[in-house]
């Protein structure tokens, strides 16, 4: 199922929560709508689910307008927060629960639970209640009951929220496998920038009621088209310049035309090297702290531009220590005033 939205508006009162977006969600792929709590993610996918309609605008499911369908027709399935299972059920009841209320008969529904219940690797746990289980095997029971009627849309509102880092991890694999074996157009919605870059085939970035951009993983981390994006993806968070005197742009094969232009550079942390020639280095400082997280090392530097962040140079240095810090012209990336790309590294945007 392929999902358009055609200059799609939606308000509450005179709140303004998505304004004029239109995209385009490609069948059998899983894209994820990332952005900051109150960007208007949610609110795309209950657009999506029909849950409630756009105030202005189109939706269409492949060639079909589903603007003003009700929820029920659109059949859809929904994997919530809340995974809101029913406590008197067993897990196989639970899953077979959309398909009794559709009239299928008691033989072809168990069958048809147990199968999911393979799918979603919970099978030696289908006689139990939902209190006996585990947060990560009460959200694969939540999963399987969303895939019990083989929906062409799986719409996924912050699934992981409530599981610990560990279960996560494990469980935002799960999800992806599960989507690249029954093939099902996956919308997943979440603030976890690690949770997007790892399991979508493309990323809707959405700001204040904008999309800031909508693209591959990869692309969306090395070619923002914006500071808001390139800033909200990263960890550590990119390193924003000012363009001042105290950069040594000379270093770098940078046409006068684009720093004229720019108000700021962004350097991710990685992207830092040592140099030993200050001719050579971008920026100077002094190390204010070292960080160490088993084999992941970063350094804090004071400059004069104030702190800045790098890591995987390579050696590990203590407090106090002079740094001078080159980096690569493909690595820099240069924006105006209002936080549009200029420049990615030797290439005009």
């Amino acid at each position: 199922m392929q999902v358009t939205f055609e200059n799609v508006n939606m308000a509450f009162d005179k709140n303004t929560v998505l304004d004029n977006i239109n995209f385009n969600i490609p069948e059998n792929e899983l894209v994820t709508i990332l952005g900051p709590s109150g960007c208007g993610k949610s609110t795309t996918l209950m657009l999506i689910s029909g849950l409630i309609f756009p105030s202005d605008g189109k939706i269409y499911f492949g060639d079909k307008e589903v603007t003003k369908m009700d929820a029920v027709d659109r059949k859809v399935g929904m994997v919530f927060q809340n995974y809101a299972l029913y406590p008197h059920l067993t897990v196989s009841e639970n899953i077979q629960f959309p398909l009794k209320m559709e009239k299928m008969k008691k033989k072809e529904r168990q069958a048809r639970a147990l199968e999911l219940a393979k799918l979603v690797k919970i099978e030696d746990q289908i006689d139990k209640k939902p209190g006996e289980l585990s947060g990560g095997q009460q959200q694969r029971v939540a999963i399987a009951r969303a895939l019990a009627k083989e929906p062409s849309l799986l719409l996924m509102d912050e699934p992981l929220s409530n599981l610990d880092a560990r279960l996560r991890i494990e469980m935002r694999e799960e999800i992806r496998r599960i989507q690249q074996e029954t093939g099902v157009t996956t919308v997943f919605v979440t603030h976890d920038q690690e949770e997007a870059l790892s399991i979508s085939d493309h990323i809707m970035v959405l700001n204040e009621g904008y999309i800031q951009q909508y693209s591959t993983p990869t692309d969306l981390y090395n070619n923002p088209e914006n500071l808001f994006v390139a800033k909200f993806l990263g960890n550590p968070i990119i390193n924003e310049l000012a363009i001042d005197e105290a950069l040594n742009l000379s270093a770098l094969h940078i046409e006068k035309q684009a720093t004229a232009k720019a108000k700021t550079v962004a350097i991710r942390p990685e992207n830092f090297y040592e140099v030993e020639d200050e001719k050579e280095a971008l920026i100077t400082g002094t190390v204010r702290f070292v960080e160490v997280i088993g084999k992941n090392v970063t350094v804090h530097v004071d400059t004069a531009l104030g702190d800045l962040v790098a890591t995987e140079l390579g050696f590990v240095h203590e407090q106090g220590d002079k740094i001078m810090l080159g980096v690569h012209e493909e690595d820099l990336l240069l924006f105006d005033e209002g936080g549009q790309i200029i420049q990615r590294g030797g290439n005009h945007a």
